[in-house]
């Protein structure tokens, strides 16, 4: 019998290598580690500025992948006035980790919303 204990443990120890194995290359592979689309990210971005500032998201204006994520930039309606034209409007910056998930936002305009941005020479 000690025979047959001792050829069990070896082949144990080989399927729980094998079992390791197949799990550190499911996290090789992207399995463990998938990266949200554009338009999730849209969605997440939108959704976690809602949450955080309690003022919808009204549209994304710029929206861009950058080494440490992604940076959109978020229209908001901050003050509802009538007529609806001078209500207040703001943009916020918002960056995100590479999963979408918000690592911080700012107030970078804020404007009414029936206004245009006034024209700059150079094209900015």
């Amino acid at each position: 019998m000690s025979n047959t204990r001792h050829t069990q443990t070896p082949q144990d120890s080989q399927n729980s290598q094998k079992s390791q194995k197949s799990q550190n290359s499911d996290k090789g592979n992207g399995v463990a580690e998938k990266r949200p689309s554009p338009m999730e990210v849209l969605s997440q971005a939108r959704a976690q500025l809602t949450e955080l500032t309690g003022m919808a998201a009204e549209t994304v204006s710029s929206f861009e992948r950058t080494e440490d994520g992604w940076t959109l930039e978020v229209e908001v309606l901050e003050l509802a006035r009538v007529p609806d034209t001078m209500s207040l409007m703001a943009s916020y910056q918002v960056d995100l980790d590479p999963e979408g998930q918000l690592t911080g936002y700012r107030r970078v305009r804020r404007y009414e919303r029936g206004r245009a941005d006034a024209h700059r020479p150079g094209g900015r």
